[in-house]
């Protein structure tokens, strides 16, 4: 063999060596670059992804963030391989120092693996309670502040429905992109829901007509209810009322029809102030529901617990128990214990 072909040998075997140590670094770079946890991420961090944002627009706003994020060749490659190239998602990313990496970033934003946020609607709830709590939800969008009452049912689709009591109480998950609308109409759209089914499964001898009246004992039965587990009781008393024309005679009716004048007391006065909202001086249930009622109340109002007692009062133990009796005569002592148990804890009424 020549010695001319000898050394173009020798050359093509070394390019060919040079060539494979290359692809084998390039490979290994790769590849840890891919594994890599992402340097520079603060505990709390996040990547927003707008409408309309390409990979490049990504990665810079990446480095914006002051993350360090490798150069563009190795995220458009590796997007390649995860197929999601094209396919990012709008939305915010969670970054977690020493576990976000080039990979799972990119994966999350194919899948669409946002970060959420919850929003817990609370059991007893008024209306102007849950707009207060909402307008301090965070990120979560604020567009409902200039309505009033009736332009929010109408943009909920619900016009000309009062709000108290249309929402069901439970936690709410959202993401940056959602508002306070959106979180309303889901909460209403539960509501009814809970509402239809509680009412599918009502006791025969209701004295209760209509859907709409059992929301409205049911948001009674909240406010009135300390622990859980009596709801089914003290709907049984307002359930038995209603069937012998008593008035229901309960405090939350008297102090929502009172609004921003009540200041943490009822006076005598109070309770013969007539108001819509007045069960001592009106019979049968409010117009509208006093608060947000969850699943138990409802479920307790259209299947009350069977019983003889005509009245209730707080133990005064601090338990949130009551006293259920037959009679006024029983009421009025069940009455004077609570006071002197009171006194006891707390001082002169």
């Amino acid at each position: 063999m020549s010695r001319l072909k000898k050394g173009i040998g020798a050359l093509f075997v070394a390019s060919a060596l040079l060539a494979g140590a290359f692809a084998y670094w390039a490979y290994d770079r790769y590849t840890a670059f891919a594994g890599t946890p992402l340097g520079g991420i603060e505990a709390g961090e996040s990547l927003v992804v707008e409408r309309g944002d390409s990979l490049p627009r990504v990665l810079s706003r990446l480095r914006a963030l002051g993350v360090g994020a490798g150069m563009d060749v190795e995220w458009q490659l590796l997007a390649r391989q995860l197929k999601a190239a094209g396919r990012i998602q709008v939305g915010e990313y969670a970054l977690e120092p020493g576990v976000t990496t080039p990979r799972t970033l990119l994966e999350h934003m194919r899948d669409g693996k946002v970060l959420s946020y919850r929003f817990t609607l609370v059991e007893g709830w008024n209306m102007r309670e849950l707009r207060a709590a909402l307008a301090k939800a965070r990120p979560l969008r604020q567009t409902i502040a200039e309505f009033d009452d009736a332009a929010l049912m109408q943009a909920l689709g619900r016009p000309g429905l009062h709000p108290e009591g249309r929402f069901l109480p439970e936690t709410y998950v959202y993401t940056r992109q959602d508002s306070d609308l959106d979180v309303l109409r889901r909460a209403n759209a539960d509501l009814e829901k809970a509402l239809d089914a509680a009412w599918k499964a009502r006791a025969p001898d209701l004295p209760i007509t209509s859907k709409e009246e059992a929301l409205v004992l049911a948001s009674i039965v909240e406010k009135e209810t300390g622990i859980a587990s009596e709801r089914p009781q003290i709907a049984g008393v307002f359930a038995r009322r209603l069937k012998l024309g008593m008035r229901l005679q309960t405090d939350p009716t008297v102090i929502y029809g009172m609004g921003s004048a009540y200041a943490g007391n009822i006076r005598k006065t109070d309770l013969l102030a007539d108001t819509p909202y007045n069960t001592y001086t009106r019979d049968g249930l409010p117009p509208t529901p006093i608060a947000m009622a969850g699943k138990d109340a409802l479920a307790a109002a259209t299947r009350p617990a069977a019983g003889d007692a005509l009245f209730f009062v707080a133990v005064g133990d601090g338990s949130g128990r009551h006293v259920f009796t037959r009679t006024l005569g029983e009421h009025e002592a069940a009455v004077r214990a609570y006071i002197q148990r009171y006194r006891a804890q707390y001082g002169p009424k």
